[in-house]
């Protein structure tokens, strides 16, 4: 840290200091799930969200630009800094596009559950028949989502629009560029025995209004990631942050705040992990960033 970094904002996982025009990202050890901050800590996971993060946006680079300037330490990336503005419109440029971009290449998580609980068409998602869990959907299936707000919430195309201040060719050059983004990253995974299944990524536009890709993601914190080889054998095994959400489903601890959350009433504090699965994530974080850089942690 420098005498000059100021701390803007204190995030779930990652603290974010200003430094004139540049940011400087610190990923700490927190883990989140629906929302709220796990009391328990990961051993280097920050270390793993930063660094892995820092090589997909230099292993990227020449599919979309991106904010990236350099690591500075194990946990902390300097970046360049976009404006955030309150209202933006399409006369505006150099800013950061207040959405995030889920794209979703098999038939998992949340959409899963939204397709078997009746909430999704499975004719939207491009599935005309039978609904399995698993199943690689027909086409990338893409998502939007507020950034800014209290809770963040899926948003149609004119509302994104709107809240963006982009149109339509601003959204198609996002969508491509995460389209080449993930098709790459999809063949560096499957050389690592991995399996992408999806991801979220963010933008800013540039003083050309061009796509930027911002944050981090390819990590098991913003993509989810399946055992390839176990994925041929029929069955599929988290490598990511979904292990950690496994663990709060089968404990019953969701089902209790979401109840709590339709019911208005005050959210259950979220136990802390057992030791075993503090060792376990742990571990988990550094075999997928070995795995898909090829280096040693």
């Amino acid at each position: 840290m420098t005498r000059t970094d100021a701390l803007v904002n204190r995030g779930k996982v990652k603290e974010v200091y200003a430094r004139g025009d540049r940011l400087r990202f610190h990923f700490t050890d927190n883990v989140s799930v629906f929302d709220k901050i796990i009391p328990s800590r990961i051993p280097r996971k920050g270390e793993v969200l930063c660094r892995l993060s820092a090589y997909w946006l230099q292993e990227t680079a020449h599919i979309v630009d991106n904010h990236f300037i350099a690591l500075e330490g194990p946990a902390d990336m300097v970046v360049r800094r976009f404006r955030i503005l309150d209202r933006p419109t399409v006369a505006d440029a150099g800013y950061l596009v207040p959405l995030e971009f889920i794209v979703r290449h098999y038939l998992a998580g949340s959409l899963h559950r939204r397709v078997e609980a009746g909430e999704v068409d499975p004719a939207s998602v491009g599935i005309d028949g039978d609904v399995e869990f698993g199943m690689r959907l027909p086409e990338p299936y893409f998502e939007v989502t507020t950034k800014f707000e209290k809770v963040d919430r899926p948003v149609g195309t004119d509302e994104a629009l709107r809240i963006a201040g982009m149109d339509a060719d601003d959204l198609d050059r996002i969508g491509m560029a995460i389209l080449n983004v993930d098709a790459f990253l999809g063949e560096r995974a499957r050389a690592a025995g991995l399996l992408h299944v999806d991801g979220k990524k963010e933008f800013a536009l540039d003083a050309d209004r061009n796509p930027v890709l911002v944050d981090s993601f390819g990590t098991p914190d913003e993509d989810r990631f399946w055992d390839l080889t176990a994925h041929g054998e029929g069955r599929f095994v988290d490598m990511s942050k979904e292990v950690v959400r496994a663990f709060y489903h089968g404990s019953g601890y969701y089902d209790e705040l979401s109840r709590a959350r339709k019911a208005g009433a005050p959210e259950p504090p979220i136990p802390p992990l057992p030791r075993e699965k503090i060792d376990e994530m742990s571990a988990l974080y550094a075999d997928i960033f070995e795995r898909l850089t090829g280096t040693a942690l």
